[in-house]
């Protein structure tokens, strides 16, 4: 069985890299940048959310998706509805890490509770 918590983590930022790329299209219209900065700085950032959503098989991948998270709200300064849409991606993250831990944890306590009864049988 996988992880919980890294199945939801990586659900988030794989969503989040969708909707960073739709912002770059939107910046692309409607921000300073020009049509190719817009595309190349959104595009990076997607690109940054699908690889840390493979880092999150190392401790400090976690660490990495939380600081997106920031850069994510950061583009905001470029397209002003990204303030919103990273907020609400930061608030998914954090209850993916926090849904995650207690549902590992619940099912860690099942199985020791279940090998504790093979013991006792």
């Amino acid at each position: 069985m996988r992880a919980p918590k890294r199945v939801l983590a990586a659900s988030t930022l794989c969503f989040e890299a969708f909707a960073v790329f739709f912002g770059g299209l939107v910046a692309k219209d409607l921000s300073s940048l020009s049509h190719g900065q817009a595309l190349l700085l959104f595009s990076w950032v997607a690109i940054l959310c699908l690889v840390a959503s493979g880092l999150l098989r190392n401790p400090w991948g976690y660490g990495v998706g939380s600081v997106l998270q920031v850069v994510v709200i950061g583009t905001g300064y470029w397209v002003h509805m990204m303030y919103f849409v990273g907020g609400l991606f930061a608030l998914i993250w954090v209850a993916a890490l926090v849904i995650g831990n207690r549902l590992e944890r619940e099912v860690a306590e099942i199985d020791a509770r279940l090998a504790a009864e093979r013991d006792e049988a």
